[in-house]
């Protein structure tokens, strides 16, 4: 009982500081956000062209992905009620989980949206810092995890948050791009892949923050 008590204490503790660091730096992430522009990609349906160039590209219904040299894609598809959730793209060392949300349409949640991961991550006995990163605010997140044999250990990730308009993109980055942050070698081939997705976010009604199910892709086009 003491033990679970410390522990609680010591969570609830990580979690006020993290909250504590957030807020003292509120307005220089807030300022990151509204400094990032996506000239650059990620980008809007209607922002672009996919006629003009003979790219050939992978259509998941509400995202296109532009592939790149030796990329592996992966779907993570909810088996119960058969909906692609997200996919992961590799390039052998690392990994990037992709996963769509719907958004507001004329303001932003990604303050609201890295509060949220910070208390979670904080609640699990990781660890979380901010960083500017290339698509504005980057969470870099240390959580305890078991590996395939069962022992502990801690897996570290970077996460990038873009809104656009009605939705909000995010990429989870694992492997070596994470362990590597200042590494701009291993995470070039994942990170010029978000900045080219397109998203189709369509006109269907959806609360902020609610998942946006893609599609398989039609390999045959």
């Amino acid at each position: 009982m003491r033990r679970c008590a410390v522990r609680t204490v010591m969570v609830q503790q990580a979690t006020r500081e993290a909250r504590s660091s957030m807020a003292d730096n509120n307005e220089k992430w807030t300022r990151i956000d509204e400094e990032f522009d996506r000239d650059q990609g990620p980008f809007d349906i209607e922002e672009v062209d996919l006629d003009a160039d003979e790219v050939k590209r992978l259509d998941l219904g509400a995202l296109v992905v532009t592939p790149f040299e030796g990329m592996t894609l992966q779907l993570q598809v909810d088996q119960t009620r058969e909906r692609v959730q997200a996919f992961v793209v590799g390039d052998g060392a690392s990994a990037m989980e992709v996963a769509l949300f719907a958004g507001p349409r004329s303001s932003s949640m990604l303050a609201e949206v890295r509060e949220d991961m910070t208390e979670a991550a904080t609640k699990a006995g990781g660890t979380v810092a901010l960083h500017e990163g290339p698509f504005g605010v980057e969470l870099r997140r240390s959580q305890p995890v078991q590996d395939q044999e069962g022992r502990r250990a801690l897996q570290l990730s970077r996460t990038w948050l873009v809104s656009g308009p009605g939705w909000m993109l995010r990429g989870v980055v694992v492997g070596k791009a994470a362990l590597e942050a200042d590494d701009e070698d291993a995470v070039i081939a994942l990170e010029e892949c978000f900045a080219n997705l397109v998203v189709r976010r369509g006109g269907n009604a959806a609360a902020p923050g609610s998942l946006i199910t893609l599609t398989v892709p039609n390999l045959e086009k």
